[in-house]
């Protein structure tokens, strides 16, 4: 998709945090393999420009006000098919990786991806390839070991893993949005279904099946 004379790499950044959409687009407007065509704070704005301005990478934050990121990769990819999107992220929930794979990105980077590594992984995306931050990546392997047939279900397993770094019941329910009472609940479910009576028992059984 890159068709410009000078061979840049058209650059579009969708980032609502203006710090980091500035600090993007300094990073990227003084190297001459780029070139940055336009930054945007929503998807809403971006949709009515990207058409005219083509951009090959798209910079585009996972969680925005308005539509989300994750969401308007479809829409974006229907105006223009051949763009390639790299998400931009602090979270690393399985969830928002794979529905952004699913819907077409070309790579997952958390934003303490250094400047450096950023400008690389844009180099191998619009060569064809794709990129992912470190953590995403062994998140991702993480994922496909797992044991596809837990009795857990997707906030059981979530809530287990934070138990396994050694968070507390109200830390856990704090990071999920939920109250106290429901990490409780779901924490007596996966004693239940694990068959066990204590959080060490909970853990030695669910690694050992390869449930977290």
């Amino acid at each position: 998709m890159n068709t410009n004379p000078h061979q840049w790499i058209n650059c579009c950044i969708i980032e609502d945090d203006e710090v980091i959409r500035k600090g993007y687009t300094s990073l990227l407007s003084p190297d001459e393999d780029f070139f940055v065509s336009g930054n945007f704070a929503s998807v809403e704005d971006a949709l009515q420009q990207l058409e005219t301005l083509r951009p090959d990478i798209i910079l585009l934050d996972i969680q925005l006000p308005g539509m989300r990121g994750v969401d308007a990769l479809p829409v974006i990819k229907k105006i223009l098919p051949g763009v390639h999107v790299i998400m931009l992220t602090v979270h690393e929930s399985d969830d928002l990786i794979f529905t952004a794979l699913k819907n077409g990105a070309s790579g997952y980077l958390t934003k303490n991806t250094s400047f450096a590594k950023i400008k690389e992984h844009i180099r191998d995306v619009a060569g064809g390839g794709g990129a992912m931050s470190t953590g995403i990546a062994l998140q991702v392997m993480k994922y496909f070991q797992k044991n596809q047939h837990s009795p857990l279900t997707k906030r059981e397993t979530e809530i287990l893993e934070y138990v396994a770094e050694g968070k507390s019941r109200s830390k856990i329910a704090q990071e999920l949005f939920i109250d106290q009472e429901t990490v409780k609940s779901h924490i007596k479910n996966i004693y239940h279904k694990l068959d066990v009576n204590s959080r060490a028992e909970a853990l030695s059984v669910a690694r050992k099946s390869k449930f977290i």
